[in-house]
């Protein structure tokens, strides 16, 4: 496999070099603690340290590392998500201003969709990032951003250890903060923009007498109208930890985290939509009697296949309705979620690194979409259709590490069970005028259940690791193995695919050196990961007919080839880095969205053979006099299919080859000016996207955008007044009008597709937070 020239010559650069975590040890964050709340500098003449930890410390591929100082300078509440956007070669969207609407929520790194990534919170396995999320959950409901005490993000096929069996393109670790030593109460309040009200409140016990056991409990609620259209979304959360020293080097700690979500959902938009309708078009769920008088003209006009149930309504829509998808009366997104784990885990001084882990997740939600495609018992041409998640996952990992010699070795196991039901259920509706049932409530006695599954997934995963070090040269290798079990049983089959899948690759190598050069260094390396199957009846191999499945014949999972090579350095003021990959991904599977995505069709699933992606990733961190700070990345990447995709007979389906992957934008750039000092602090921040394509032959896409957001706070300590904090943030300053999300509803082959949302307008919030 060769490089480009170009990723050649430009690995002579730098990146800042301020790690301490093992590579081996991603279950244990490198010093998670408590307190880490942002500080006045002190000194006018001493320089703002950067906020961002940029991990190069011996390194052997792209890692970089964020604090809680980060998330907390923006939006409170903001995703956690959202905080890595300035990342190199990562790119993330969302249609809320607090990137936790998560039917548009969309990250991406080198080209790899979210699907594609690993994410984990405290080793403790969180799926793949998908909506219907079929085997997990998304951080935003696993933890409050304020408990989180660091965030590793790795670009490349991520960390060895992580517990994921789809990182093709990266992983992103989160861990918890540590209970305050000492007893606290700290509570902030944001007001702002669209009615939007949040309250966070954190409890720390402070540790018990002598014993060192410690623990805190918080809860978290956020409110807010959508931007457009008519709609709320609510969700409030508990999290709560404890740690307990049990000897010397050894402690046991609990977490648990509660989370309920309601969301209206936004319209999906076309580029046909927003040409006549306008970026503001939405759902009308203000008005029921013309969402009825839609479906009973489609329903006449023979659109959307339901029984004429009033031929006095006409054929003709009304304006500025031109089709029976302009426009729904609503949706939502529910979700219900507990999850907990308990496990021993050894700190870094101890001579045998070891932890041992168990958890248990379970989820229960709706999707929910008043359709106009399926008319209620009653006479009423809508019905409330659902999508419905019900998880059940259990599971252990553990991992051992020592040192010997000149080696530093590491093992580690994961073992996990996930049972998941999936349905997709009709519920009647009694009046022509009046809603009598509400998109924010879990529906309750269908009409009709069209499908409903159990799917069994059974995980093992191991893997091994060597670090060895040779004065200045440290070499990195090993390699994991996994073997994945799915299984669909139908208990109302509806058309669906049943049967089982076995994945099985127990070596998959991960090597790569580090050479200290002085203030600089080189690295390079090179990582071969497999991807699992889902199990669901609305994703993976499952979500297709019986003959599509069988169809698929001896179907092969994906596989990337990484490839990186790079150089940091540190020097006074300044750290940069710059790097350069190739990633060769084989037995790409792409689903191919049959009529509108919001009916629900199954896709038809094919091989269309490789991807190809190169690219360079430069970032740098100046520290400025003053309190000030410069921090900036530039990402280009090049993903192409390389093939052509063709039926079993020969026939060409889609002409892909050589054509750019979907939402893979081509350059990113951010930027922030930040400043912190005595009482003030400050940022600036700037990201452009280029353009991205939604279809797979590239006719359609969406343009550049550039978006703007300001952060101003003052830090008060008046004894006998008030202590805290007063935070502004601005959000899209210069109210840049754009689409966000493309795929909210899949990709076609060709042609314009109702799959797009529109970024938030410009909002404006405050917040002033306290402690005692």
């Amino acid at each position: 496999m060769r490089l480009s020239p170009l990723l050649l010559a430009t690995t002579m650069l730098a990146l800042p070099v301020a790690a301490h975590a093992r590579e081996g040890d991603p279950a244990r964050a490198p010093a998670p603690t408590a307190g880490d709340d942002p500080q006045p500098t002190g000194d006018a003449a001493e320089p703002a340290q950067s906020d961002i930890i940029i991990t190069g410390n011996r390194e052997t591929r792209q890692v970089q590392q964020l604090t809680q100082k980060d998330i907390s300078i923006l939006l409170p509440g903001t995703s956690p998500l959202k905080a890595i956007e300035k990342l190199p070669g990562v790119n993330f969207l969302a249609a809320d201003p607090f990137g936790l609407y998560e039917w548009s929520q969309r990250v991406s790194i080198r080209g790899f969709n979210q699907n594609q990534l690993g994410f984990t919170l405290d080793g403790i396995p969180l799926g793949d990032g998908s909506y219907g999320n079929t085997n997990g959950l998304h951080i935003s409901r696993a933890i409050s951003s304020e408990n989180i005490a660091l965030t590793r993000v790795s670009q490349g096929s991520g960390s060895i250890g992580t517990q994921a069996i789809n990182n093709l393109g990266g992983t992103l670790e989160f861990f918890s903060r540590d209970p305050s030593p000492t007893f606290a109460l700290e509570a902030n309040g944001t007001i702002g923009s669209y009615s939007t009200s949040r309250a966070f409140a954190r409890l720390d016990t402070g540790a018990f007498g002598d014993t060192g056991i410690a623990a805190y409990v918080s809860y978290g609620r956020v409110e807010l109208d959508k931007w457009k259209g008519v709609g709320r979304q609510f969700q409030q959360q508990i999290n709560a930890k404890f740690v307990a020293p049990v000897v010397d080097h050894l402690r046991l700690v609990g977490t648990f985290n509660y989370s309920e979500r309601r969301e209206n959902d936004y319209q999906d938009l076309s580029l046909g939509i927003i040409n006549r309708l306008g970026l503001g078009w939405d759902n009308i769920s203000d008005n029921f009697p013309l969402a009825v008088q839609i479906a009973d003209v489609a329903a006449n006009r023979g659109d959307s296949g339901a029984p004429r149930l009033n031929p006095a309504a006409g054929t003709v829509y009304p304006a500025p309705i031109r089709t029976v998808d302009d426009a729904y009366f609503d949706a939502s997104g529910l979700r219900n979620d507990y999850l907990a784990s308990l496990g021993f885990e050894t700190d870094k001084e101890a001579p045998i690194r070891a932890t041992v882990k168990g958890y248990y997740h379970s989820n229960h939600g709706q999707g929910t979409w008043f359709t106009p495609y399926v008319a209620s018992p009653t006479g009423v041409p809508i019905s409330v259709r659902t999508t419905e998640y019900d998880i059940r996952r259990r599971g252990v990992f553990g991992s051992l590490g020592f040192d010997w010699l000149f080696n530093d070795v590491t093992v580690g196991i994961w073992y996990e069970v996930n049972e998941f039901r999936q349905a997709r259920r009709f519920y009647g509706l009694d009046s022509r005028t009046t809603p009598t049932r509400f998109a924010l409530e879990f529906q309750a006695v269908p009409f009709f259940t069209q499908w409903d599954w159990r799917y069994n997934t059974e995980t093992v995963q191991y893997y091994v690791q060597d670090r060895l070090s040779f004065g200045r040269l440290t070499i990195n290798f090993g390699w994991k193995g996994f073997d994945v079990r799915n299984r669909g049983t139908p208990i109302v089959a509806g058309g669906l695919a049943q049967g089982n899948i076995r994945v099985t690759d127990w070596f998959q190598p991960h090597a790569g050196f580090n050479v200290a050069l002085g203030r600089a260094e080189v690295f390079g390396g090179f990582t071969q990961v497999t991807r699992a199957f889902t199990s669901a009846a609305t994703s993976g191999p499952f979500a297709t007919t019986q003959a599509g499945f069988d169809a698929l014949g001896n179907l092969r999972p994906e596989s990337s080839d990484t490839y990186e090579l790079g150089t940091r350095f540190r020097g006074g003021r300044f750290t940069g880095s710059v790097v350069g990959y190739y990633v060769d991904f084989s037995n790409r599977l792409l689903a191919f969205t049959q009529g509108a995505g919001i009916i629900g069709n199954p896709p038809i699933l094919q091989n269309v053979g490789s991807v190809r992606s190169y690219g360079v990733e430069v970032a740098g961190d100046v520290r400025l006099p003053y309190g000030f700070g410069l921090f900036a990345t530039y990402s280009f990447n090049d993903s192409t299919y390389r093939n052509d995709v063709v039926n079993r007979a020969g026939v060409v389906v889609a002409r892909t080859a050589g054509r750019t992957v979907v939402d893979a934008p081509r350059d990113l750039f951010r930027a922030e000016l930040r400043y912190d000092q005595r009482r003030f602090f400050g940022r600036l921040g700037f990201n452009y996207t280029s353009r991205r394509f939604f279809t797979f032959e590239n006719d359609q896409s969406v343009p550049s955008f550039t978006l703007v957001d300001l952060t101003l706070g003052l830090r008060m300590d008046w004894p006998n007044i008030v202590k805290g904090e007063l935070q502004f943030n601005a959000t899209n300053l210069f109210n840049e009008r754009y689409i966000a999300t493309i795929g909210s509803n899949g990709f076609t082959n060709r042609g314009d597709n109702q799959t797009l949302l529109a970024g938030a307008p410009q909002q404006f919030f405050v917040t002033f937070r306290t402690q005692f």
